[in-house]
């Protein structure tokens, strides 16, 4: 497998907006009089994972262990199903892992590093991989993607090989300008991510390894109010858009000593256009509003994509209705409890509601 493995992800972006609209009324119906009927206000899904004092996923719970807190009030659920990630259902395929190897915010060094630590997850067990895996390689010239996930994990170590010499870190050399390039880029890739994997069914594990992209916190990076609600739109829409393509993210980060925690101060959900700050759309934050993790830095990156791969077993999907919104691109925080004692429960913060559209 050489170079015509890959493929662009822009060429797959065509499906976005029109398809969206579609989805929001009733599944198969269309418009059949001049006068369109008001949209229905669409149920919020969220896949959930409980987990013990250790880590352990817990299985075998029943629709009343759960409860759902929207805004502190609680939200009724119309939905609940367990699915076992590791094989799927009739309704859900088994999680796709995808692991995204950032090599434009790392130094070429670095992001060759992670490519054999890559290699030796996907040699591990004789090539033989517990769920599909697909392999995202962002560099320089733009994001390529591998056409279909793979269990085969041989095949696609022989695909990374042959990438050698395409994995080209941006040139970093160019100051404020440089720093805003690399962002604006990391952005419309994850949005770009995001998007596509919202087409496909079943719930996703993305991994993106490297530190993620800059924060911008110098203050000229955001100059006017009409900047800062560009920015906040553009997180609303990409958090929607995660929890909607069922991901799961986690940040990896590779060098074992350095520890960035700049991003914890940007944690605290935006509600309003005069608070958004760009470091708000930190890698790190978008991990954890996801309901995944950040990995503390280690030299042992392939014990870490194991330690994320691991968390793929017994989920839970939960359905509700939000609520009407009285604006546009309204922030409600989610809880998700479980009535067990000593548990640990991960799943999206929270969500932007819309006004229903007509």
């Amino acid at each position: 497998m050489g170079k015509s493995f890959w493929m662009c992800l822009l060429s797959l972006l065509a499906v976005s907006t029109p398809m969206r609209a579609q989805q929001s009324g009733s599944p198969g119906n269309t418009a059949s009089s001049p006068m369109a009927a008001p949209a229905q206000q669409r149920p919020i899904f969220l896949d959930v994972l409980v987990t013990d004092s250790a880590g352990k996923l817990i299985p075998d719970l029943e629709p009343f262990d759960f409860s759902v807190l929207d805004e502190n009030q609680p939200r009724k659920v119309i939905g609940f199903r367990r699915t076992d990630g590791a094989v799927g259902s009739k309704l859900d395929p088994p999680v796709e892992v995808i692991i995204v190897l950032d090599a434009v915010n790392l130094p070429y060094q670095a992001a060759t590093r992670l490519r054999l630590e890559i290699d030796k997850f996907l040699h591990e067990n004789g090539g033989h991989l517990a769920q599909p895996v697909s392999i995202y390689m962002f560099a320089s010239e733009g994001l390529r993607v591998q056409p279909a996930p793979s269990k085969d994990g041989n095949a696609l170590a022989a695909m990374l090989d042959a990438s050698t010499g395409t994995v080209r870190a941006r040139d970093i050399s160019g100051g404020v300008y440089s720093l805003q390039e690399q962002f604006q880029s990391s952005y419309k890739t994850i949005d770009g991510i995001a998007e596509n994997l919202s087409h496909k069914p079943g719930r996703k594990v993305v991994i993106w390894l490297g530190p993620g992209w800059p924060l911008l916190t110098e203050r000229f990076f955001i100059q006017t109010d009409v900047s800062r609600e560009t920015y906040f739109r553009q997180i609303a829409a990409l958090q929607n858009k995660l929890r909607e393509a069922r991901i799961t993210l986690y940040s990896l980060f590779a060098i074992s000593g350095i520890t960035n925690t700049l991003y914890e101060k940007y944690l605290k959900p935006v509600r309003e256009v005069r608070k958004m700050e760009i470091g708000d759309m930190a890698l790190q934050v978008l991990a954890l509003h996801s309901g995944g993790r950040v990995l503390d830095p280690s030299n042992d990156v392939k014990a870490q994509i194991d330690s994320c791969v691991g968390e793929i077993g017994e989920y839970y999907t939960i359905a509700l209705m939000p609520p009407p919104a009285a604006k546009a691109d309204e922030y409600h925080d989610l809880k998700v409890v479980v009535n067990k004692p000593g548990v640990a429960v991960r799943t999206d913060t929270g969500y932007y509601n819309e006004p229903t559209a007509r």
